[in-house]
């Protein structure tokens, strides 16, 4: 039985970050902007439904919502906590059925994601929200936001910029971080 243990703030003010008391996830998290993509998954699906949301992203051991502005978390939270405790963690998807990053091969890349996955996603993940590698073309890494980042206002300046600064210092002083 899946239980919120937690609820946590988020940079993001139209984010909530759920801890859940069981791993959901080992490895590629999950994204999804509506019932309509969801529709495969039965724990997005559910959320969903609830209404009122517009995001759900979950990974590991959290899961994180984003709310329609003119929603209203008091009317999210109790159902979302409840779907949880009778929601089936069998019915999730297996895991190989979910995209990886973009395959991309090369010394380069891999210095690169190895970064990533050190000190920038944790990083991330404690805001409740993640980051998926598009594509590299050059020096250029383009990447798209998930969960509270996707849509929070200091993600599309301030932390694209601290990446960049992360990559160029760990990796290539000539790398560029865009957001796609």
């Amino acid at each position: 039985m899946l239980q919120v243990v937690d609820v946590e703030l988020t940079p993001n003010p139209n984010a909530l970050k759920f801890l859940i008391n069981e791993r959901l996830l080992k490895h590629a998290p999950r994204q999804y902007f509506s019932i309509e993509e969801a529709v495969n998954d039965p724990l997005a699906k559910g959320i969903f439904a609830l209404g009122g949301i517009n995001s759900v992203f979950y990974m590991d051991k959290f899961i994180t919502i984003g709310k329609a502005k003119d929603a209203d978390w008091g009317k999210i939270q109790r159902p979302l906590v409840d779907f949880l405790s009778h929601f089936d963690k069998s019915q999730l998807l297996a895991e190989e059925n979910v995209a990886e990053e973009a395959p991309v091969d090369g010394e380069l890349f891999k210095k690169i994601v190895q970064v990533l996955n050190e000190r920038v996603r944790p990083a991330l993940a404690f805001d409740g929200g993640g980051l998926e590698v598009i594509g590299l073309e050059g020096y250029t890494l383009r990447v798209r936001y998930q969960g509270a980042c996707g849509s929070c206002p200091s993600a599309i300046s301030g932390t694209l910029i601290a990446i960049e600064s992360v990559l160029q210092r760990y990796v290539d002083p000539n790398i560029e971080v865009t957001a796609g």
